[in-house]
């Protein structure tokens, strides 16, 4: 491979535009041999003063030259002082105050506030983690089944007639007592959203390996392969025959650092999810109505519910996949 077509081949982008990293290449590569910048112009159908320039860069600083530069200014005499920046920045961390607030105790603009939080990438509360002030670094797999995250929640069940919820809180004989707790193990792709869940009494080991091996089967009956697991720290995931289970088909494990819960993200917001959409959308007159109604609202979810981040149901990043006959 000559050296001119080793360059254009790193530098390639698309070549339907007439002065891509590719057609500048060209440009000076025809300067470079001699020819006169004018007539190189003529022939590209650019100016002058434009082959010039891009005959500069190369000159000045070789290939990185030939590629696109920021329109952002190299100096802002406007610009918050770095003191004010940095006094909005630790009000925002700490007290997770709004620009107006902000701006009301450092006497500022509260647009100006609003611009730097938005220089810091700190405008959105939803951003950060709240106990510590940093921002969440949001990640999504490329391939569904390169990663399902996996917990567990803690559910009361509803008693037979209902709960307070129908009949009041006042009603209720004997407030510390109750018919106890389901446990929803649910497992969530990282990649498609695409979610599984099933009740269960506890959340010991042998019920987690069980749940595990039957969402294995459920994506793989979607044509998803899994390969990574995340979980929490508890010690049912961290026990040996969990441990094998995830490793039957070669998958590899990982646990989230202790309070951390915002690493495991997708799982922890799918748990909101079905609390506010099928737990508590309305008062249930028993349990077993309840849990009845956990089968068709994940149908609900997986096929027909719009998700923000998916732009879609998420069996849409699904029905592409190799093996999949839905």
């Amino acid at each position: 491979m000559s050296r001119t077509h080793a360059r254009t081949r790193r530098l390639e982008v698309h070549g339907n535009a007439r002065l891509t990293p590719v057609g500048r290449l060209t440009l000076v590569m025809r300067i470079e041999s001699g020819r006169p910048v004018a007539h190189v112009a003529a022939e590209m159908g650019i100016s002058r003063p434009t082959a010039y320039k891009w005959w500069r860069r190369w000159q000045d600083d070789g290939e990185a030259g030939l590629i696109d530069r920021s329109s952002r200014p190299r100096s802002c005499p406007h610009r918050s002082p770095v003191e004010l920046e940095s006094a909005i920045e630790d009000l925002r961390r700490t007290l997770k105050l709004g620009p107006v607030r902000i701006a009301a105790r450092l006497g500022v603009p509260a647009s100006t506030v609003h611009r730097v939080l938005c220089r810091l990438g700190l405008n959105r509360l939803a951003w950060m983690d709240r106990p510590t002030g940093r921002v969440i670094r949001r990640y999504e797999r490329s391939v569904p089944g390169e990663l399902v995250h996996v917990d567990v929640k803690k559910l009361g069940r509803v008693p037979d007639g209902g709960g307070w919820r129908v009949h009041g809180r006042e009603s209720r004989p004997n407030r510390k007592r109750g018919p106890g707790w389901d446990f929803i193990h649910s497992a969530v792709d990282d990649q498609s959203r695409l979610a599984y869940s099933e009740i269960h009494p506890d959340e010991k080991a042998d019920t987690c390996v069980a749940f595990w091996r039957r969402a294995r089967a459920f994506y793989a009956d979607h044509g998803i392969d899994v390969t990574g697991v995340m979980t929490d720290n508890a010690k049912a995931y961290l026990c040996a025959r969990f441990q094998d289970a995830i490793g039957e088909a070669g998958a590899r494990h990982w646990s989230i650092p202790p309070y951390s819960p915002q690493i495991n993200g997708k799982v922890e917001r799918f748990n909101r999810t079905f609390l506010d959409e099928w737990a508590y959308v309305q008062p249930w007159p028993d349990n077993a109505t309840r849990t009845a109604a956990l089968d068709d609202w994940l149908h609900l979810y997986n096929h027909h519910r719009h998700h923000t981040a998916v732009g879609g149901p998420p069996i849409s990043r699904v029905n592409d996949l190799p093996g999949h006959y839905s």
